[in-house]
């Protein structure tokens, strides 16, 4: 797995490769860049998903401060990717769709995955996962699928459990995600309505984070923005792979076709 260093951190990240479009991929809360690999395949020969595990996850590097938006900046112009065609998924959502209000020249187009302008307690009944019980170590492999069976979405938390002397551990720490889920619950309308990217916002008709009743009000308040509706739940790359792949291809084919102004 490549790595690059940024802001003060080393960075790993998956790299589909081939000559196609690039598309950075960010991932959510717990996750890491191979999430993407099933929507890598499917996007593929015509895009090359490019997908960093953000700090605190997977193989990059702990530790605050825990400003995703710079890190993703700084991802992607060492890259030299910009403009660059962004997929979010909840976190990673609100990460782009806050970049593309802040460097708006970083990006080109963006996918948001079932995530709010709002992700606090005004719109959420638990904004926050409470993970402080959780066991950092595991005796074995069975161990941690028996433990991660009871989440809503276990095959996507077992990515970040890997195997190290003496048994399994999470690739990510619990303290920092309990810090990285607070600082990202909030009312983010500003940051969603200060760009007008082109934006397809995917919603999932089982979401707990994105009500059918935000969704339209986000699509409708915001240019350039369409909603689409997958039935899934939260992790929709991950359960309805097949027809999120093509929502997403249309929309960036529809996007990479248009001549650019002027």
């Amino acid at each position: 797995m490549p790595t690059l260093a940024l802001n003060n951190g080393r960075f790993s990240y998956e790299d589909a490769g081939g000559s196609g479009t690039p598309v950075v991929a960010v991932h959510g809360s717990f996750g890491r860049g191979t999430t993407f690999n099933a929507i890598a395949t499917r996007l593929a020969p015509d895009y090359r998903v490019i997908a960093p595990d953000l700090r605190g996850h997977g193989g990059s590097d702990h530790g605050g401060p825990f400003d995703f938006v710079a890190d993703l900046a700084a991802f992607i112009e060492v890259l030299d990717l910009a403009p660059a065609l962004v997929i979010g998924h909840s976190l990673g959502g609100v990460t782009a769709y806050r970049l593309a209000a802040r460097r708006p020249e970083l990006v080109r187009a963006m996918v948001i995955e079932d995530v709010g302008a709002v992700t606090d307690e005004t719109e959420l009944d638990h904004p926050v996962l409470d993970v402080t019980g959780w066991p950092r170590r595991f005796a074995n492999r069975t161990e941690a699928t028996d433990f991660f069976s009871t989440t809503p979405a276990p095959d996507y938390f077992l990515e970040s459990v890997v195997e190290r002397p003496g048994g399994w551990e999470l690739l990510f720490d619990l303290d920092e995600l309990m810090e990285v889920q607070r600082a990202s619950a909030g009312n983010w309308w500003p940051d969603w309505l200060a760009s007008a990217h082109p934006t397809l916002l995917l919603r999932a008709t089982k979401s707990f984070l994105l009500s059918a009743g935000l969704a339209t009000d986000m699509a409708t308040r915001r240019p350039n923005t369409e909603l689409t509706t997958l039935d899934s739940g939260h992790w929709m790359h991950r359960e309805a792979p097949d027809s999120y792949a093509n929502a997403v291809r249309g929309f960036l084919e529809r996007v990479t076709s248009r001549r650019p102004a002027g």
